[in-house]
């Protein structure tokens, strides 16, 4: 294949990449500034608005999707190195993005100086994840590697089943790696550490991706990955909605009619994340597949702006935290707050009384804003580090 092909298959997956980094800012900007954040389920059918259901759910997509095209994007990476530099390189990234989780996104989440909750979330689930990827690379093949994470996908729920003492040691390992809806194990010193994201879920489609790599391999016919992407997309969603709508294995969470046709498919598209069931796997990557397929020749203002993000996922991701986490604080002082109130000690995150916020209409704007003040930063950033080419910007 061209040169141009291999830039296009590249500039397609930034693009969807950078649609998921800029949804996901909304999520994060919901749980900061929305009056109900931490005092309501947006997801709960009985309670919710159609428009804060959506608001939470479309933000599903965006980490199994990031999972899925970091899997990719580390196949494409490999291509011009050994195996062995290949496993290095992901081994230490993984134990870099979890060191980032530790120090620098707990303090992000929390503005808490003394740590007293060790935030385990995202980045942990990348970095473990990648981490895994990076041992299994040195023995098996892509191919296996993607068979392993569809068994994982596949069968993980099957735990579900499995009852084990409580609190027990097995029982603990368990909810780390398989099971947990988020796991806070008290530390030597006082504080906590809260495990907010499983380990292996996450890691199959993390493994699944990695195999998914191969279709983007240099030679491989164009026409024949968009349709193995779509084809495959299309039997995802349609095996979602089949199993969703028998109710048994996949989600621990069933659906059930409720008093109105509208809160009942609430209820049948409110599937779990925490911990990523196969469910909410195939409802979300299903689609994405779908969408990796038509955005092969998509070339439009949108797909230019989504790429600027795509192409700097962690430096805006880092950004984007601390600068929402940064203007909440502002608003709450602002608003009449003491210190001492926006700082309590029973406040989940600092600067982030529960009474305040605002709705959802605000929430957007707030969000839009944020995205925008970024473009020009993520553009600065994906410009220097193609021009720099320094090893070390390979981990930011």
């Amino acid at each position: 294949m061209t040169t141009a092909g291999t830039l296009h298959r590249i500039k397609s997956i930034d693009i969807v990449r950078g649609a998921i980094m800029v949804i996901m800012a909304l999520d994060h900007v919901r749980d900061y500034f929305h009056i109900t954040a931490f005092t309501a389920d947006p997801l709960d059918p009985q309670s919710t608005t159609a428009a804060l259901y959506f608001t939470r759910w479309i933000t599903h997509f965006c980490a199994p999707s990031f999972m899925l095209l970091s899997g990719i994007s580390a196949y494409l990476a490999g291509q011009n190195k050994t195996v062995t530099d290949t496993s290095s390189f992901l081994i230490k990234r993984g134990f870099w993005l979890i060191f980032v989780e530790i120090v620098f996104m707990t303090f992000g989440f929390s503005f808490d100086i003394t740590f007293k909750t060790i935030f385990l979330a995202v980045l942990w689930a990348l970095g473990c994840s990648m981490i895994v990827l990076g041992l299994l690379v040195r023995f098996v093949s892509p191919k296996t590697i993607m068979v392993v994470g569809c068994i994982l996908i596949f069968g993980h729920n099957f735990l579900n089943y499995v009852k084990v003492a409580e609190n027990s040691t097995l029982d603990i390992v368990m909810r780390i790696f398989f099971t947990g809806r988020g796991t806070f194990l008290p530390r030597g010193d006082g504080g906590t550490i809260g495990f907010l994201y499983v380990i292996l879920p996450w890691s199959g489609i993390m493994m699944a991706g990695y195999g998914l790599g191969t279709l983007y391999k240099r030679g491989f016919p164009e026409e024949r990955r968009r349709k193995m992407l779509l084809t495959s997309g299309i039997v995802l969603t349609i095996l979602f909605i089949v199993l969703r709508f028998i109710n048994g294995y996949g989600d621990t969470a069933h659906w059930a009619v409720q008093k109105t046709g509208f809160q009942t498919f609430l209820s049948f598209m409110n599937v779990s994340k925490y911990p990523p069931s196969l469910l909410f796997t195939l409802m979300t990557q299903g689609p994405i597949l779908i969408i990796l397929a038509f955005t092969e020749k998509a070339d439009n203002a949108l797909a230019r702006i989504f790429t600027v993000y795509g192409k700097v996922p962690f430096f805006y991701f880092m950004l984007h935290f601390y600068l929402i986490h940064i203007l909440i604080m502002i608003a709450v002082l602002s608003s009449g707050y003491t210190w001492q109130q926006a700082t309590d000690d029973k406040l989940f995150f600092k600067f982030r009384p529960l009474d305040f916020g605002y709705e959802l209409g605000i929430v957007y704007v707030i969000w839009l804003l944020i995205v925008a003040s970024l473009y020009i930063p993520c553009k600065w950033f994906g410009a220097y580090r193609a021009r720099a080419k320094q090893w070390w910007l390979s981990y930011l």
